[in-house]
């Protein structure tokens, strides 16, 4: 989640139920997202429980596919609107009702029909298609994003998170706080893409296979694609020349920053250690910039940042990035602020981006690695060169970003676009934050994101057949049943027996002789 956090705390296996607040303390970002994390999990993990690994709602289960013929066009599919779960992630499948706007004077009749549909019932949500889907953001001229040439295939649902910032969506910006304010809180966003793989892919015996048979190997295709072995260590070592200015920090201090940091570690392009590389931020990923316009290798931005420290400066690297480049996990090349022209908030960069989308709310994401030869600090860069403006990942020894931060990538790593650690930094003890053993050695870790889930739909063997694999389930209530026979024959005994026990209650308080008082 690139957003601006202190720190990430929450962490499933120490089985917190909730945060609590206390009196007089002060309150951290980290908790209250801790507690929304909490929330979250033990909602999503009931929900698996009780659905199961993928399923949807009977009677408004979400994405049944059907396939659109060509007709001379490209293949398209129509997704069902409605609800679906995958892995306890609620995704909803529907389009946007068009609003009705008010009329126009010269719209109205004189006779009081005012032009608006007021008398007409309200439309309900549409269905998306497969090249309209909103978080897939597909091209036609992009060969890998068409549907296969060849029937048949899978259509599955790939579903995964990440955070969301006024630079994407303006609504969020409070603008009541004025201008000076940047933006309040983030949001977490559900992705869901309908995807499409060849059926040749998977692992299928037999030439016309049933759906359970469809459906487990589509469960070993996600197997095989997420089990590769990609882990990182974090650590704070006293870097060389750290005795130049002592003043600066704590003698003894191994993390030599004059600031408490968030690192974060992220993935740029994928594959193994000889083609893979990674950026990394000391502010999480979260400096950011809105492009309002683009001419050749200027950009003119919304803001230039708060101060020095959240700004640009010449020789920062840049990802020039948009909301459909984040939806799609894809990775541009970085590039690098040749020039800042103060007054007019504008930037020159070292190269045209690849393309720029004005309706798809572009900006700028400052990294604050270096280029080697251009001031980084510590041992890191000396004999590589940038890969498309990510450092080459380097397994086996450890690289260190800067102040006393090292990292470590474990050998034999393959890596995935978008992996990322996060490495909480301080300067009270001059450590960072990471799990160590007894013997204080580092722990290699897992990344902490991204998480992709997904589940099958349909299996698409032509234009008029596809055999649906989604799951429904039915709601746990249901109306209080009969009494049986039995239980009225109990009922009825109970009743008579609570009649003679009230009875002889009767009788005993009665007096022995009417008339004398009981006496």
């Amino acid at each position: 989640m690139h957003a601006d956090l202190s720190r990430s705390t929450f962490r499933p296996q120490r089985h917190y139920s909730a945060v609590l607040a206390q009196q007089g303390r002060v309150q951290l970002d980290a908790d209250a997202n801790e507690q929304a994390a909490i929330q979250l999990h033990h909602s999503r993990t009931t929900a698996a429980d009780l659905i199961g690994q993928h399923g949807g709602p009977t009677g408004a289960a979400g994405f049944a596919i059907q396939f659109v013929g060509s007709s001379g066009e490209l293949d398209d599919l129509e997704i069902g609107a409605g609800r679906y779960y995958v892995d306890g992630i609620l995704c909803e499948a529907g389009g946007p009702v068009p609003g009705v706007p008010v009329p126009d004077d010269k719209d109205t009749d004189g006779n009081g029909d005012d032009g608006t549909d007021a008398g007409k019932e309200p439309q309900q949500p549409g269905s998306w298609t497969y090249w309209d889907q909103p978080d897939a953001h597909l091209d036609p001229e992009r060969p890998g994003d068409r549907l296969p040439a060849r029937f048949p295939y899978l259509a599955y649902l790939k579903v995964w998170e990440r955070a969301v910032t006024a630079a994407e969506d303006p609504y969020l910006r409070e603008t009541a706080l004025g201008a000076a304010t940047t933006d309040t809180a983030a949001r977490r966003k559900v992705i869901w893409q309908v995807r499409a793989l060849p059926g040749d892919a998977l692992d299928l015996e037999d030439d016309k296979p049933g759906k359970d048979a469809v459906r487990e190997a589509f469960t070993k295709w996600t197997q095989a694609s997420d089990s590769s072995v990609r882990k990182l260590a974090a650590r704070s070592d006293r870097p060389d020349g750290a005795d130049d200015d002592p003043c600066l920090v704590r003698p003894d201090a191994r993390y030599r920053g004059p600031e408490n940091q968030l690192y974060r570690v992220e993935i740029h392009q994928g594959g193994d250690a000889k083609t893979a590389g990674f950026k990394w931020s000391r502010e999480n990923g979260s400096v950011t910039f809105p492009v309002d316009e683009l001419d050749g290798t200027w950009a003119s931005l919304g803001t230039l940042g708060d101060d020095k420290a959240l700004g640009l400066d010449v020789g920062d690297l840049v990802e020039f990035t948009d909301t459909a480049t984040s939806d799609r996990l894809d990775a541009t090349p970085l590039l690098r602020i040749e020039e800042v022209d103060l007054p007019g908030r504008q930037v020159r960069l070292s190269a045209e981006p690849e393309t720029y989308r004005p309706g798809k709310s572009p900006f700028l994401r400052r990294w604050d690695h270096r280029a080697p030869g251009h001031g980084q600090g510590g041992r890191h860069g000396d004999e590589g060169r940038l890969r498309e403006g990510a450092l080459p990942v380097e397994e086996g020894r450890w690289l260190a970003l800067e102040d006393g931060v090292e990292v470590y990538f474990a050998k034999g790593g393959t890596y995935r676009t978008g992996d990322y650690w996060l490495i909480p930094a301080r300067t009270a003890n001059g450590e960072v934050e990471w799990p160590v053993d007894t013997a204080r050695r580092p722990l290699l870790q897992d990344p902490a994101g991204i998480a992709v889930h997904y589940a099958p739909l349909a299996w698409v063997m032509g234009e008029r057949a596809a055999s649906d694999l989604r799951f429904v389930f039915k709601p746990l209530a249901s109306a209080v049943p009969a009494a049986s026979e039995e239980e009225l024959a109990l009922e009825a005994l109970a009743a008579e027996e609570e009649s003679r026990a009230q009875q002889s209650a009767e009788d005993d308080a009665a007096p022995l002789y009417p008339g004398t008082g009981g006496e």
